[in-house]
């Protein structure tokens, strides 16, 4: 997730043009990405902007109803939450309180590598408040195949809807699902405790105390460049994010810039420069095939094609995928991928 900054549905300055039949492949056409410009501008309109000193500024009513900005708020606005949830969270934008809840219960192995729980193993979850009062949750969770049909039930009888359920690993051992959450009400600890009746139902651990940063074995100055991104390392991983361009409506809920329209790729040493890679693409739908193309021709494993949300705008599609190899080589087959979407690096 990046740093607030105007939207922008401008064509991506970094994407590759060019002509030919397999590069026409590749590549939206500039008449495309004109159009789709024209047909999210009333979106972005309607989206609106901060105004003077950080106040929310209500969007102006469109043919679906009023949209409504997320506010600024701090970790103590969330303590309540915090407290029911049994450990801390961070603010992402000023705007998501974001909690962590990695499986370090469970020894994952997938094509033969010890999935850490940083990879691909930690469960996700984001409040926001909007203008009117609300609180919208959201969230990606790790269960494991006999844990999800009882926190299946926990989530429903608490009104929290699962708006995806997929896998992120091939041939992962345990069986494991990833299900995505939304909720929105005008209480958040209500919410809260809804979230923690189906946690509950399985293994996750409680928190523990923040370690020293492990020194990563890959040589991260190259495939930041080999990207044109700068990751960061958390949790001996070194993970490297772009966010969607444009501005994402969930019904009548503008969301923060970043959340729930992110590209990911988390990279874990595995010694000598090698790395597993399990990553995450956000793509709109005439993006879809040549990113799809464009990461088995970098030979790399598709896991998952599927939506996060019921009801956004524009409409979105991810990508989950996987591959092991030389972290640097991994790096630069991930790049026609992401010159494919129109994404553009966190900072």
């Amino acid at each position: 997730m990046t740093g607030d900054r105007q939207q922008d549905t401008s064509k991506n300055p970094g994407r590759k043009t060019g002509t030919g039949t397999d590069t026409g492949a590749r590549v939206v056409t500039s008449r495309r990405r004109v159009l789709a410009a024209a047909a999210l501008a009333p979106v972005l309109t309607a989206a609106g902007t901060t105004g003077a000193a950080g106040t929310p500024r209500t969007a102006t009513a469109t043919g679906h109803g009023e949209r409504i900005e997320p506010v600024r708020t701090t970790p103590a606005d969330w303590a309540d939450v915090a407290r029911v949830l049994g450990r801390p969270g961070n603010m992402l934008r000023d705007m998501a309180y974001h909690t962590g809840f990695p499986r370090r219960d469970l020894l994952v192995v997938s094509g033969g590598v010890v999935v850490t729980p940083g990879l691909a193993l930690g469960t996700h979850v984001a409040f926001v408040r909007y203008a009117d009062g609300s609180t919208m949750l959201m969230g990606d969770v790790v269960v494991t195949e006999k844990e999800l049909q009882q926190v299946t039930d926990a989530w429903q009888a608490h009104g929290i809807e699962q708006t995806a359920l997929h896998k992120h690993l091939l041939s992962q051992t345990p069986d494991l699902w990833w299900t995505h959450l939304h909720a929105h009400g005008h209480d958040a600890v209500a919410l809260a405790r809804g979230l923690r009746a189906g946690l509950d139902r399985t293994a996750t651990p409680p928190a523990r105390p923040p370690r020293p940063q492990a020194p990563i074995d890959l040589d991260t100055a190259a495939m930041d460049a080999a990207l044109g991104a700068r990751g960061t390392a958390d949790d001996g991983i070194y993970k490297i994010l772009f966010v969607r361009r444009e501005t994402v409506v969930d019904g009548h809920l503008v969301l923060p810039p970043g959340l729930g329209s992110t590209s990911a790729f988390n990279f874990q040493p595995l010694g000598g420069g090698r790395a597993a890679l399990s990553g995450d693409c956000a793509m709109l739908a005439d993006e879809v095939p040549h990113v799809l193309k464009a990461l088995r021709r970098g030979g790399i494993e598709l896991v998952e094609l599927h939506n996060h949300h019921l009801a956004e705008s524009p409409r979105l599609f991810f990508t989950h995928f996987w591959a092991v190899g030389d972290g640097v080589a991994l790096a630069r087959a991930l790049r026609p991928a992401v010159d494919a979407t129109d994404v553009v690096p966190n900072v």
